[in-house]
């Protein structure tokens, strides 16, 4: 009996088993027919069970299942309202989200900005710190702010032709500025960056720098000075060697050409009555009036030779009053004119007088002799001046000809052998010698000399060539006319 009942009761569960499957597949076919999911075929057949009792079984097929997913799919996604409205929410959502993106970087763009800003506005304040320092320290040394605890003077050295650099550099080395590089800024925007001038300067170092710049840029300031004496019937020659010896020159034959040169003519007129430049050995001999000069070391000859220039002007052409016209206040040139002279000639006249005269008062009496030969002398048999001191010109004598030239050397300036005037001044003449060719002695003499130099150098003068030999025969010479007959004439 137990038996029995134990079976009936498997037997009713397994049936209510099956039944409730039965229920739960046939609920979820009819959901997916109904979504279309699936392509049933309903095949009406009945199944057996353990009970008899048959079911209607369904038959599906797959490949029907797949396709009719598929075109579920299609169908669905073809419709135009629901494509549209999927597109429309598609770029709602997209032009939500780049709305998004938008704001974040704005607020990452507006965050940079801050961070940049803060770092720029630091930077600038740094720098803005800086230049102010900067500049606040160079004004100070422009304005020689803090040079004024402990002024003291230094002597600076400016070489020839300096730079700017070299300015900056000696000025800060002897502690007369504090900032070169500003220095220079200045003397550029101000225009200064030439103009400096060579030598020793003995400078305060309380100045600024305009004051500085000003004092470097004048010669007055220097200290390196030369005092050199140039003494009557110096020729140029002998001026170049003096000036070169002292320092005052560093080339000799820069300044003899500049003293052959036409550059100072503009500045001084006279110079544009010399019309036989061509056969002068040089044109400015005989205008570098012997004087006691100051000259800075190492001074430009052009600078020199204005020095000599302004005081010949001053004291000859102008000062009429001191040294001329004893009798009536003329210059050289009007009495020069009134004796029929140029004021070039009367020069040329002197330097012989200077040249030859032992004293004073024999310049007026060779300056007799001299205008007498010129005015008659040809008509008393005397053709030449016949004065020595021409024989070796532009050099004083035999020793001095340069051994190249020296064995075939002539002078065209040697009144020995040429009539008339040499073609310029020998030497450099002084007053005296100038006064005296103006103003010569009335006399008839022709002809001078002069006794040893043991004797005193005493002049002795004849008018006729018998006295002027006794003359010579009271100091021991003889008269000899020489023979320039192998001399070659052009200058070399």
């Amino acid at each position: 009996m137990s038996e029995d009942l134990r079976s009936h009761s498997s037997e009713q569960s397994i049936e209510e088993t099956r039944q409730k499957k039965m229920q739960e597949f046939k609920l979820s076919y009819d959901q997916n027919a109904i979504r279309g999911d699936y392509d049933v075929t309903p095949a009406a057949r009945m199944e057996s069970f353990s009970d008899g009792e048959s079911v209607t079984s369904y038959s599906i097929d797959s490949s029907s299942l797949k396709k009719k997913k598929k075109n579920n799919e299609i169908n669905s996604y073809s419709d135009s309202d629901t494509r549209r409205r999927i597109e429309r929410d598609s770029k709602k959502e997209l032009k939500l989200q780049r709305k998004e993106e938008k704001k974040i970087e704005k607020l990452k763009a507006k965050r940079n900005r801050r961070i940049f800003k803060l770092v720029w506005l630091s930077m600038v304040i740094i720098l803005g710190v800086m230049i102010a320092q900067y500049i606040l320290i160079g004004v100070h040394d422009l304005l020689a702010i803090n040079r004024t605890d402990n002024p003291h003077t230094v002597t600076v050295s400016i070489p020839a032709d300096p730079t700017l650099d070299d300015i900056a550099n000696i000025l800060k080395d002897k502690g007369v500025i504090e900032r070169p590089t500003f220095f220079k800024m200045y003397a550029q925007f101000t225009s200064n960056v030439e103009g400096f001038r060579q030598g020793d300067f003995k400078i305060d170092t309380n100045k600024d720098y305009e004051a500085i710049i000003n004092f470097l840029q004048s010669n007055v300031n220097r200290t390196d000075i030369v005092t050199v004496q140039i003494t009557e019937g110096m020729n140029l020659l002998e001026i170049a060697d003096s000036l070169h010896e002292n320092g005052v020159i560093k080339d000799v034959q820069e300044f003899l050409n500049e003293c052959n040169s036409n550059n100072f003519d503009e500045d001084f007129t006279f110079l544009k009555n010399i019309k036989n430049t061509d056969k002068r050995y040089y044109k400015l001999e005989g205008y570098l009036f012997p004087d006691t000069y100051d000259f800075y070391v190492g001074e430009e000859p052009a600078s020199v030779i204005t020095k000599f220039l302004n005081n010949y002007e001053n004291k000859i052409i102008y000062h009429k009053e001191r040294y001329f016209g004893e009798k009536e206040k003329t210059t050289i040139a009007e009495q020069a004119k009134k004796a029929g002279y140029s004021t070039d000639e009367i020069l040329n006249i002197a330097s012989i007088i200077q040249a030859e005269a032992a004293n004073k008062e024999d310049m007026y009496y060779i300056s007799s002799i001299l205008h007498n030969r010129l005015d008659y002398g040809a008509e008393s048999g005397v053709s030449q001046l016949n004065c020595d001191c021409t024989k070796y010109y532009p050099y004083r004598k035999a020793e001095d000809v340069p051994d190249s030239i020296k064995s075939n050397f002539a002078s065209r300036y040697d009144t020995n052998t040429f009539e008339g005037l040499p073609p310029g001044p020998i030497c450099n003449p002084g007053i005296e010698a100038i006064k005296a060719a103006l103003n010569p002695i009335e006399s008839d003499y022709l002809f001078f000399c002069h006794d040893t130099v043991e004797n005193g150098s005493t002049p002795m003068y004849a008018e006729t060539l018998e006295g002027h030999e006794y003359n010579l025969s009271l100091i021991g010479q003889k008269q000899e006319e020489p023979d320039y007959s192998d001399y070659d004439w052009s200058w070399e």
